[in-house]
């Protein structure tokens, strides 16, 4: 049965990716992106695409009225989207870090509330959080701004599942390991991810579906890395 879901950050990498996954499956996909040519350029017939800044916030009502205009409801929400910096912390500022948490935080944050009165009782909000935001796990220099702001939407995401239990939605949160991104590239240069976007897309868009029936406000580790 054909769904509706909305996918931010996908003008590259794994976002990209998931919306055709999704478009072919045939469900209805609402591309989010501040660069939307990309997705436009593919011409996918059940794909609604503009272009969306998640520190923007007009953006949010655009987004609001799309869906109470052209779907009335929401089945699968994926927080996809998300703003790197890499920097020694000593550099960082305070309006670095704004901007890090404006995307990262408020913007998953804001997107989610302006949703969630259109979802119903089996819909899912998942959102991509990164091994670097989990506690214990193994940390980077340069990534303070970004993997701290990974690890605040870890603790939203169960908040959110304990706030809205009644509700019959569903809140999951996926910790990503290494994959083969242009955002990894721009992290780490050189560095060989054992991962394609593609392949992590083909789990993500596996778990938006299905994941709900086994799991609410849990983070799981999608990581084939030790530690």
């Amino acid at each position: 049965m054909s769904k509706h879901i909305i996918i931010t950050g996908t003008s590259r990498g794994i976002g990209f990716e998931l919306v055709q996954l999704f478009a072919k499956q045939g469900h209805q996909v609402l591309a989010l992106s501040r660069n939307e040519k990309p997705i436009f350029d593919l011409n996918l017939k059940n794909v609604t695409v503009f272009s969306f800044d998640l520190s923007d916030h007009e953006a949010y009502k655009k987004v609001e009225n799309f869906i109470a205009k052209n779907w009335k409801q929401v089945d699968v929400l994926i927080n996809n989207a998300g703003a790197l910096l890499n920097k020694p912390f000593s550099e960082i500022s305070m309006q670095d870090f704004e901007n890090i948490y404006r995307t990262n935080v408020f913007g998953v944050a804001e997107l989610t509330r302006v949703v969630l009165p259109f979802m119903k009782k089996q819909s899912h909000v998942v959102t991509i959080s990164s091994m670097g935001g989990v506690q214990g796990s193994m940390k980077f220099p340069g990534l303070a701004a970004y993997s701290s702001s990974k690890a605040a939407v870890i603790t939203l995401t169960e908040l959110l599942a304990e706030e809205y239990k009644d509700s019959g939605i569903s809140f999951n949160v996926l910790a990503l390991g290494a994959v083969q991104t242009e955002m990894l590239e721009e992290a780490f240069p050189g560095y060989q991810a054992p991962i394609t976007a593609l392949e992590m897309a083909e789990y993500i868009f596996d778990f938006a579906l299905n994941g709900n029936k086994y799991y609410n406000g849990k983070m799981l580790q999608v990581s084939n890395s030790t530690p």
